[in-house]
């Protein structure tokens, strides 16, 4: 949305706005806003963001002139699971087309202090079925073109991500400082968590943390729990085969952000 405000007030062409952003020294942009792309359900969602068409030709355009995007899905609202199924097509059509989504991140739909909740317009959130249901779909629909499927802890808490990690996801988020967006909706995650935190989390279920960049640079691999641990730096490969050593990464809160060339296409994750 901001990048189609910015289109408005400059008079400037979507490809030279980017442009001029990226010679400013953007390196990627979020790709948020997608609430759900379908125009029926953003029509009772989210009358007044972006309709489908323009959403896409913004991130279509972002990739051409060298500017990654994350990928998002709101769920839990108005939506049917057919809406996920199709949501997921177009952003593996995209992604194959571009090769510069570099994440997919659920996010679930906080109910409590919305109008469209509070007028009964919308179910009060997602199930935990719903939950593992998502971002096993993620998983599958998206293997071999988007790697890394994101859990938001911020809408769904440590336990639910942590199961969410085990039904498909590979990234744990950020450590934030402070959110507001989730909070004011309902939600009661959001504050600063710290980084031994995150490691002893997803030491729980048996994985390996790892600290990566923006862009998925791998910065560190912690491979003890002791504090002062082994780091290994390299290529991030995550692996989701039971037996094998499993990577869950989170961002550090000073991501590399520098420009990089977006792959044709990623890797896909062994399974």
């Amino acid at each position: 949305m901001e990048i189609a405000y910015g289109v408005e007030k400059t008079a400037m062409s979507l490809r030279d706005y980017l442009l001029m952003l990226k010679d400013e020294g953007l390196a990627s942009i979020p790709g948020t806003a997608a609430e759900i792309l379908d125009d029926e359900v953003r029509s009772a969602l989210s009358p007044n963001k972006l309709n489908v068409n323009r959403w896409v030709e913004i991130i279509r355009a972002a990739h051409a002139v060298g500017l990654p995007s994350t990928s998002t899905m709101m769920y839990g609202h108005v939506e049917r699971p057919e809406h996920w199924v199709r949501h997921l097509m177009l952003l593996r059509d995209i992604q194959r087309e571009t090769g510069g989504i570099t994440e997919f991140v659920p996010l679930a739909f906080i109910h409590e202090n919305t109008r469209l909740y509070r007028r009964d317009r919308s179910r009060p959130g997602s199930s935990l079925r719903e939950d593992l249901a998502v971002h096993a779909l993620s998983r599958l629909m998206l293997d071999g073109w988007v790697r890394n499927v994101q859990v938001s802890w911020v809408k769904l808490g440590f336990d639910v991500s942590l199961a969410c990690l085990e039904a498909g996801a590979n990234d744990f988020g950020g450590t934030l400082m402070e959110e507001s967006i989730s909070k004011s909706a309902g939600a009661t995650f959001g504050e600063y968590v710290a980084p031994e935190e995150f490691r002893r989390l997803i030491r729980r279920i048996e994985r390996i943390p790892a600290e990566r960049s923006t862009l998925y640079k791998l910065q560190n691999v912690y491979s003890t729990s002791a504090e002062g641990e082994s780091k290994d730096s390299g290529e991030m490969r995550p692996s989701f085969s039971t037996g094998e050593n499993r990577l869950s990464i989170f961002p550090d809160a000073a991501a590399d952000c520098a420009p990089r060339d977006v792959p044709a296409r990623p890797l896909s994750s062994a399974h």
